[in-house]
């Protein structure tokens, strides 16, 4: 990108690893600072009989609370579950359409959110603006992670005035579902939802996954839908850089996307979404096993209520049909066919990016592991020789970068909402009154304040060039996956996958989904598993009423963040060497990638 190669600076960022990363260039990193000299480092105080007595005092009545939160998490799973796991929307709704009832039936329904706090959506709502569809991720959590808090996706759509409809899923797939009666249900919803607003149509918003239903949905539906703002979504799944991102690699690491048709059958035609949050976890363990529950460790007073909110929506896990898994695998992850143009939606109809005309808005992050800007940039270039070529196909593509924000913050954070998407939105009339080309969404806010207005911050479109847009790729080296993922599965369906189809049974499905370890880890604390809770049930009011946390002062606390601290740096250490190690596998077996 012409101006990112000579402001590289704004973009600079941590990249977990103790360097630091330019774009789009990353592959130099900065020396490491050296450390500081001894004499720098002022020497801990030792800590008085009182500070003693204190702290231990304090940290005990910390590990009841802590427990007691992981019990009130294990009782929040169980209880979301017993519910039928409803969506987890801050906002009241009715339904507008189920697609369990159509002739092609899908999972899926469209909501229309109808009230904000006490506020009826009707009656506050600007009836100049479009309407804006949420389509969530269905990525092995449910949904909600657009509207489960007030300040979200959502959130800020009503605040500005929007009608909203969001897109929801259910626990389990119709059977035999596939990716092609999804895509006919989300026609389905745009239609209705455009039916009712004339002469507006709709503001598709699509987070991770459903930023590639969205995308496939824009060129299907030419013409009756307005901007289409890609969250986090990948769409060129072979970019990424070395030692950066390595999910990319694992197809290749677990031969194919048999693995995924094995587990489905495993599930009785149905695939246990606890799996992708495993994979989820597994990309940065340090936080999974220890950073997050360290964190409500020391804040034990004030981060229980977002602990909770969060692991409500984290711990409710949906499946997918074998078949849809099997496909988003095969297809899109291994196979990277909507980059190329021949992912095939149905009989005679396959996804073609270069028929959508409505304008697109990329929002991207350097900080999002799951799907950096290479997967959500990259297939521009691929798609558009160059920007004459994105002008004369009469598309507009606007796309806006955060520094460091991870892959959930982009959908989940506040302030985010409050900035970008509340930026987005507020620019929608700007973006498709731009001439045909490609541009970089720049937001300027000199006071810092996420929660502003215009003209309190201000935004700019710069012009850009699709070839600055260019991510370095070496394409082999997974084209030699995707060849044999086809061959594995090819065996698979032949000769094992019989056997295990005739040998699950819905007894063993169920069995395999709750000795799932994301389940076991959370339910295990629930007093129904664990009677010995109960004492920390009882104990927990008590000590919160008669709260006597540690001084600040308290040289034992500085202490006790040192420890956590080198905790966590090990795990970071093992996962950079965990990561190294893969890299090296990947490219033993197929060449450099």
């Amino acid at each position: 990108m012409r101006a990112i190669r000579t402001e590289r600076t704004q973009f600079d960022r941590p990249d977990g690893r103790g360097r630091r990363r330019s774009l789009p260039a990353l592959a130099r990193p900065a020396p490491r600072p050296p450390p500081p000299a001894a004499a720098d480092q002022a020497a801990p105080a030792t800590p008085t009989l009182d500070q003693i007595f204190a702290y231990q005092r304090d940290a005990w009545e910390r590990s009841i609370l802590f427990w007691d939160v992981l019990r009130q998490r294990a009782n929040n799973m169980l209880e979301h579950e017993r519910l039928g796991l409803p969506p987890l929307l801050k906002f009241k709704y009715e339904t507008l359409l189920d697609a369990r009832t159509f002739d092609e039936p899908a999972n899926y329904a469209v909501l229309r959110i109808t009230e904000i706090d006490d506020a009826v959506a009707d009656a506050c709502g600007d009836p100049d603006k479009p309407p804006i569809i949420v389509v969530d991720p269905r990525a092995g959590q449910g949904p909600g992670i657009g509207g489960f808090k007030r300040d979200s996706e959502v959130g800020m759509a009503l605040k500005e005035g929007h009608p909203v409809y969001f897109v929801i899923f259910f626990p389990e797939p119709c059977e035999g579902q596939t990716l092609a009666d999804v895509l006919h249900a989300l026609r389905r919803f745009t239609e209705a939802v455009a039916a009712r607003h004339p002469g507006k149509p709709p503001v598709l918003y699509g987070n991770c996954q459903g930023g590639w239903a969205v995308t496939l949905l824009s060129a299907d539906c030419e013409g009756i839908v307005g901007p289409a703002v890609l969250n986090g979504s990948p769409l060129s799944y072979w970019a990424g850089e070395s030692g950066i991102n390595p999910m990319r690699l694992a197809g290749g690491l677990e031969g194919g996307a048999w693995l995924a048709e094995f587990t489905g059958d495993l599930g009785n035609g149905s695939f246990d979404g606890a799996w992708l949050a495993q994979n989820f976890e597994n990309l940065n363990p340090g936080n999974a096993l220890w950073d997050k529950y360290a964190n409500l460790f020391s804040n034990i007073d004030t981060e229980p209520d977002r602990f909770l909110d969060f692991e409500r929506w984290w711990s409710g896990f949906y499946s997918f049909s074998r078949e849809e898994i099997t496909a988003v695998v095969e297809n899109l992850f291994i196979g990277d066919q909507i980059e190329q143009g021949v992912f095939r939606i149905c009989d005679g109809c396959v996804a073609d990016l270069k028929k959508i005309r409505n304008p697109l808005v990329i929002f991207a992050s350097y900080g999002d592991n799951i799907t950096p800007p290479h997967q959500a940039l990259g297939w521009i270039p691929a798609v558009y020789a160059d920007t004459e070529a994105l002008k004369a196909a009469g598309q507009r593509i606007v796309y806006l970068i955060n520094p460091h924000v991870g892959h959930l913050g982009i959908f989940v954070s506040a302030n985010v909402a409050r900035l970008e998407h509340r930026a987005i939105l507020e620019s929608l009339t700007e973006i498709e009154a731009l001439p045909f080309g490609l541009y970089e969404m720049r937001i300027d806010n000199p006071t810092g304040d996420p929660d502003c207005h215009r003209p309190v911050f201000n935004v700019r479109f710069e012009p850009r060039e699709v070839g600055d847009l260019h991510f370095a790729k070496t394409p082999t080296a997974f084209e030699q996956v995707r060849q044999l993922s086809e061959r594995n599965l090819g065996l698979y369906r032949t000769f094992l996958g019989p056997w295990i189809r005739a040998s699950a049974n819905p007894w063993s499905a169920a069995m395999l989904k709750w000795l799932h370890p994301m389940r076991t880890s959370r339910y295990l604390f629930s007093e129904h598993f664990a009677p010995w809770m109960r004492v920390i049930a009882a104990m927990a009011p008590v000590i919160a009423n008669d709260r006597r946390p540690a001084p600040a002062d308290n040289p034992l606390l500085a202490a006790e963040q040192r420890l956590i601290g080198e905790v966590s740096d090990g795990f970071k250490i093992f996962r950079e060497r965990r990561d190294a190690a893969e890299e090296k596998t990947f490219a033993a077996l197929y060449g450099s990638q």
